[in-house]
């Protein structure tokens, strides 16, 4: 697989959005404080991703190999079933802003940071779903991370930075001893052509998530993904 590196993404936050979400009202002294922020960050943030085409060499009722590289996963296994290309990505708020943020001794300029963060996050997966429109021209797409569910674990990670390729050295992206991505505010997955919607939540019965995409289906397991003895 040969990844692209998008790292001329343009650092502009939300300040509206970002109000909204950390529930500060406009015109206060708070809502000010937040502005600085903001206006700081985006002078040094620069988020980055990679992304890029990797053809399905071969599935199994529990496996798939993209580019030679072998994914373990029953859900994928489906969900890639009649898929023959697809897209890994890794998206990144940057060390740049997470090198900002841990400068904050302040309990609440740390909280802020962490949505600005996210903020500059979401600028980097929209750059790649942008890049793989303007590229591919893929039609609907739905996504699957590793350690999103227990069908596909977070170990999976290891197989996924493999095939995007020195993460480290391009986008500045490594994984810890436990596999978790720093910075943190980082999202890695398999991007693939669908005609039925799909979330991970969805799968997921884990109640009060912040992050919830979509409503657990109970009967989806079952009804698509549940293997059939013989």
């Amino acid at each position: 697989m040969q990844a692209v590196v998008l790292n001329e993404i343009p650092a502009r936050l939300d300040l509206d959005e970002l109000r909204r979400r950390l529930h500060v009202a406009e015109g206060t002294p708070p809502a000010r404080e937040l502005a600085g922020l903001v206006r700081e960050a985006e002078s040094v943030a620069q988020p980055k991703a990679l992304t890029g085409l990797a053809g399905v060499d071969q599935r199994g009722e529990e496996h798939v190999v993209v580019d030679g590289v072998r994914f373990v996963s029953r859900v994928l296994a489906v969900n890639l079933s009649h898929a023959n290309r697809v897209f890994p990505y890794l998206a990144t708020c940057g060390v740049e802003l997470d090198a900002w943020a841990a400068g904050f001794d302040d309990v609440l300029y740390r909280f802020w940071s962490e949505a600005i963060r996210e903020a500059a996050l979401r600028l980097a997966m929209a750059a790649v779903g942008d890049y793989l429109e303007r590229t591919y021209a893929p039609g609907n797409l739905a996504r699957m991370s590793p350690g999103s569910l227990a069908d596909w674990p977070i170990e999976q990670q290891l197989p996924l930075f493999s095939l995007l390729g020195e993460a480290e050295a391009r986008v500045g992206v490594h994984l810890t001893p436990g596999l978790l991505m720093v910075p943190s505010k980082s999202v890695s997955g398999i991007r693939y052509p669908t005609a039925d919607s799909f979330e991970s939540c969805m799968l997921c019965p884990r109640e009060g998530c912040p992050n919830r995409r979509a409503p657990h289906l109970r009967e989806l397991y079952d009804r698509r993904y549940r293997k059939v003895e013989a």
